[in-house]
């Protein structure tokens, strides 16, 4: 098929997409998965079972009701069990992500069986039609699992991975087999369509004992995203905010069919949905790199870096390793990846408070942060903070590729908004203390300046170096007990200890800098309210 075709039939998807499954396959629901004696001879899909030594061959068929192709095909009964089923097709052939994840699947479980669903004669359709198609699929893929467990394979190994609307084909044959398979994967299921429908006609958590999905690309309105927007699982993890992924932008394919070639063009458009197996892929292969995500209200919050905790089961691994917790509503869950395997990040929030003497609010603000640890360091991490307001607390999350081991030391530098800065005036911070959360370490460490009390964060300025402090929350908490008791509290006479600390003695960001820790000034600051 020429890329012309291709093109008409991607802006035919978004015309269309948002028409709805026509009805025409309702008896589909109406059949009676029980009956004694069962007819294969409507099925249409094929069932190609892989071996290691070929991934991307189809050199024996599982033929259902014909019990001499299992022992033709070699399936082991006893085995771990998975299906592959792919999405729309524009082609009429595999992408090469289905041997690729075939081979994933033996590297991790050698004795395994891996079957490829083939239903390409009906993917390669006008999109609404092969929407449409993914319910008589569906029932072609419950009727081919009732008959493995006819045949003593047990369905606690079974597990079905969907990509696209393949995801919708595992949902319905779920619905359809007599007793519940162990587990679905959804691999960024298709929107369009879907994003409405009713549960029996997409992937919905009571498809099987444990629903996981993985939404990559959920750019756009409900009725026009690529990839399903909704939770549809018993864990949604959506990876960057389900949105936008690392490595997917269009100067990223420019550069990608300059060195590879123009077959490449179809990246523009898949690149974000299809990172969803490619996240499931290095979930298998790259366990010592083991991605975790976090439950989180909403990606903003996540982006303030407010929700890395794993208390409660608020925190979960990505893909094959998932602890498979089901709950009574969906978990929506979040994290960052790199833009290559392996994807796996390291995540911490970065809370401390602003005290200046002049008011003044700033909006999208570049820093970078540099981070030292037992391990390993990171230098000039790039990110840039919504807002920063005098006499504020700001929380940003921070992600780092490599691990660092306990975090010992940092530095913020707070970088120069545009040529023109500091033409007309400086604009500066202080800060006193630093609090850091580690997502991965599950640690909460409080950091203080290298020299000096307090810090001066100038913007286009030099970096603060801030380090480790040996202060325990105790401690402050004792600090804060004591100062109360013999002095009262501040905040009730309306005043910002802080503030009214530094208005005593007022004093330039480069004295704040030298000034020693001597005795007589730590009695003047030491009134000062702990972050």
């Amino acid at each position: 098929m020429g890329k012309e075709s291709f093109w008409l039939l991607f802006i035919g998807f978004y015309v269309i997409a948002s028409e709805p499954i026509s009805s025409s396959t309702e008896e589909v629901f109406a059949s009676n998965s029980t009956q004694q004696s069962v007819d294969y001879s409507d099925i249409e899909s094929k069932f190609s079972i892989r071996n290691p030594e070929f991934p991307d061959e189809d050199l024996c068929y599982l033929v259902p009701g014909q019990r001499a192709s299992v022992s033709d095909c070699n399936f082991k009964n006893g085995s771990q069990t998975f299906l592959i089923i792919h999405g729309w097709s524009v082609a009429g052939l595999f992408e090469s992500w289905v041997y690729k994840l075939v081979t994933a699947l033996f590297e991790r479980e050698p004795s395994a069986n891996v079957i490829v669903v083939d239903w390409l004669d009906r993917a390669n359709k006008h999109y609404p039609k092969s929407a449409e198609n993914t319910r008589l699929v569906g029932a072609d893929v419950a009727k081919f699992v009732n008959w493995l467990e006819e045949l003593g394979c047990p369905l606690e190994k079974v597990h079905l991975l969907g990509y696209s609307l393949g995801a919708h084909v595992a949902g319905v044959a779920g619905n359809l087999t007599n007793n519940k398979v162990n587990r679905i994967t959804g691999l960024d299921p298709a929107g369009p369509s879907f994003e409405n429908a009713e549960s029996l006609r997409r992937l919905s958590p009571d498809d099987a004992t444990f629903v996981d999905v993985l939404h990559t690309n959920t750019r756009g309105s409900p009725d026009l995203s690529i990839g399903i927007q909704r939770p549809v699982g018993h864990v949604d993890i959506y990876p960057n905010g389900g949105t936008f992924q690392p490595g997917c932008s269009i100067q990223h394919t420019v550069k990608l069919i300059a060195t590879y070639g123009i077959h490449n063009m179809d990246q523009i458009v898949k690149c974000s949905h299809e990172r969803s197996i490619h996240l499931f892929i290095d979930s298998l292969v790259n366990q010592a790199y083991q991605s975790w995500a976090y439950r989180c209200s909403s990606k903003d919050a996540f982006n303030k870096g407010l929700c890395l905790s794993c208390r409660k089961n608020r925190c979960n691994k990505l893909g094959y390793s998932v602890n498979k917790i089901r709950s009574a509503r969906s978990a929506k869950m979040y994290l960052k990846t790199r833009d290559m395997m392996p994807f796996k990040v390291f995540h911490y929030q970065i809370k401390l408070h602003l005290f200046s003497n002049k008011n003044m609010t700033l909006l999208e603000q570049p820093m970078k942060v540099s981070l030292f640890g037992t391990t390993d360091e990171r230098d000039d991490i790039s990110v840039t903070v919504p807002s920063m307001s005098t006499n504020s607390t700001i929380s940003f999350l921070l992600t780092s590729d490599k691990d660092i081991g306990e975090l010992l030391m940092l530095n913020l530098h707070w970088e120069k908004d545009s040529y023109l800065y500091g033409f007309f005036s400086t604009n500066q911070f202080t800060i006193r203390r630093m609090r850091i959360k580690s997502g991965e370490r599950q640690s909460k460490l409080t950091f203080k300046p290298k020299e000096g009390e307090f810090g001066s964060l100038v913007q286009g300025g030099d970096a603060v170096v801030f380090v480790k402090s040996s202060e325990t929350q105790q401690s402050r908490k004792e600090q804060r007990q004591h100062r109360r008791k013999h002095h009262g509290s501040f905040f009730k006479k309306g005043i910002n200890e802080a503030t009214a600390d530094m208005s005593k003695e007022p004093r330039s960001s480069t004295e704040i800098m030298r000034e020693t820790t001597s005795n007589s000034n730590s009695a003047q600051l030491n009134t000062t309210v702990a972050l």
